[in-house]
């Protein structure tokens, strides 16, 4: 069996193989590499829609692990008979210090300082008293891993919280996304971290955001089209709200968009899980996969309905 990967460090990062399976690194599947036989392949991270055409010269495919918790590039691009894999898991400790590390950032006005840093001024006098995270109400939508790795990150920070997913859990207190209308007016904070699908695609409009209270923050460390733009730049331009995105829509984000200069934004380039540890975590999955495909087991994080 071979099987491409985007890193010559996954080499050793997988971990022990079954005999017979070889691995190639192909960093770029559209122009390099043998594609017979390759019946396991790890494109590279964030790949977009340019990527997914590759899959259709592999005739032998058999399954695509991603490396990203999204799928959203990939749902219904792969051919049939192929079994598509995100990695979930992979992503929740990084992913989870951002939303934390924004939420501090914003509530604590260090955006706002650091631009004081780089005029050299003493911003006291216009920037405290700051927010504070303390005795805050946290809507979390989406409460799958990276959901609930943010909630027990923020936990020992005396907040509350609602959870939302795609239809409630009531034993596990979990309300359903069609409740968001009653839900949003009593939240601090409101992070999104759903995927992107054709029922979250344009979520954050000017309904869900006229909803949240006046000085609220919305965090979104999904997906840029999650948030509808023209909606989100309007809200936001009425300096009502404050919001810290890792996303937008398009990306990147026209040197000339707006929501560059507002002082009510953070901006982070798509890094929520760009982290030092990302390969190793990311390895040790695709290993795990690879043994278990190469056992015939099931394999874990197969994508159904974008999800």
């Amino acid at each position: 069996m071979k099987v491409w990967i985007p890193h010559e460090p996954g080499r050793e990062l997988l971990g022990e193989l079954p005999a017979g399976v070889t691995v190639e690194v192909v960093a770029d599947p559209a122009t390099t590499g043998s594609p017979a036989g390759v019946e396991f392949w790890v494109p590279p991270f964030l790949s977009g829609t340019g990527v997914t055409g590759a899959a259709s010269r592999l005739p032998d495919l058999r399954v695509v692990q991603l490396l990203s918790a999204g799928a959203d590039a990939w749902v219904g691009r792969v051919p049939a008979g192929v079994t598509l894999c995100d990695a979930r898991g992979v992503h929740d400790p990084s992913t989870a210090e951002w939303v934390v590390t924004a939420i501090l950032s914003q509530l604590r006005a260090f955006p706002a300082m650091i631009r004081a840093q780089a005029r050299r001024e003493w911003s006291y006098d216009q920037v405290a008293p700051t927010g504070e995270l303390a005795g805050r109400h946290v809507l979390i939508v989406g409460a799958g891993s990276i959901g609930t790795a943010v909630k027990a990150r923020l936990e020992p920070f005396d907040v509350t919280f609602t959870l939302v997913a795609r239809s409630a859990r009531p034993d596990e207190g979990v309300h359903a996304v069609a409740e968001l209308p009653k839900l949003l007016p009593a939240a601090d904070v409101v992070v999104v971290l759903v995927p992107l699908t054709d029922a979250t695609r344009g979520l954050i409009d000017a309904e869900f955001l006229a909803a949240m209270p006046d000085g609220a923050l919305l965090v979104n460390g999904a997906r840029g089209p999650v948030a509808d733009t023209a909606a989100l730049t309007a809200e936001l331009a009425t300096g009502r709200i404050s919001a810290a995105l890792d996303v937008t829509d398009p990306e990147p984000l026209p040197a000339d968009h707006p929501l560059w200069t507002m002082p009510n934004v953070l901006l982070t380039p798509h890094v929520a899980a760009s982290v030092t540890g990302l390969q190793a975590r990311a390895y040790r999955l695709v290993g795990e996969q690879l043994r278990r495909y190469a056992a015939g087991d099931p394999l874990i994080n197969e994508v159904v309905d974008g999800y």
